[in-house]
């Protein structure tokens, strides 16, 4: 991970910098992919009040890009309070790739069972004729759903070769998703 802490209108302490460097190396437990921690520290004075704005901008592997910007009057509070937002920011991200992951086979452990390895005499298989159900375009969805009482929804793939899902609703008319 590449650090960069700067200064703007403001001297840079080497406690200060160590402050920011170790708070930025507490970001690597999050196992996500940091590119780079970039860190402005910019004093300024706003209507006579002096103060210290710390800015965060963390980027992160696939094009994903985290800045934080805080406004204290101690510098220490400020890049405190940021340091947490970002954190707060890595753990809302990590457990969004968390819950998405594609649980394999693998994943499952020991109660998994092949379908090969269950007992198939019971089951009975029957082939299906692929001419019978071809993509469907926008009209013939429409004239299929009106034909049929039984069937709700009917998938077909749109104009654009998009799969789209076509329903009936209680008053009658199509909905389309």
């Amino acid at each position: 991970m590449n650090k960069h802490i700067v200064g703007r209108h403001f001297e840079l302490t080497d406690p200060i910098k160590e402050y920011v460097e170790s708070a930025i190396d507490g970001l690597e437990k999050y196992n996500l992919d940091i590119i780079s921690a970039t860190t402005l520290i910019s004093g300024d004075e706003k209507n006579g009040k002096k103060g210290f704005s710390v800015e965060f901008v963390i980027k992160l592997k696939e094009k994903y890009t985290i800045v934080i910007t805080q406004r204290d009057k101690d510098v220490y509070a400020a890049t405190d309070i940021a340091i947490e937002r970002v954190k707060k920011s890595l753990r809302r991200h990590a457990d969004k790739i968390k819950d998405h992951k594609i649980t394999s086979f693998k994943d499952l452990g020991a109660d998994a069972v092949a379908i090969s390895d269950t007992d198939t005499e019971d089951v009975d298989i029957v082939p299906m004729d692929l001419e019978l159900h071809k993509p469907m375009d926008f009209d013939e969805a429409i004239l299929a759903l009106k034909e049929e009482k039984k069937r709700q929804f009917i998938v077909f793939n749109d104009n654009d070769g998009l799969m789209r899902v076509m329903y009936k609703r209680a008053d009658g008319k199509f909905g389309l998703y």
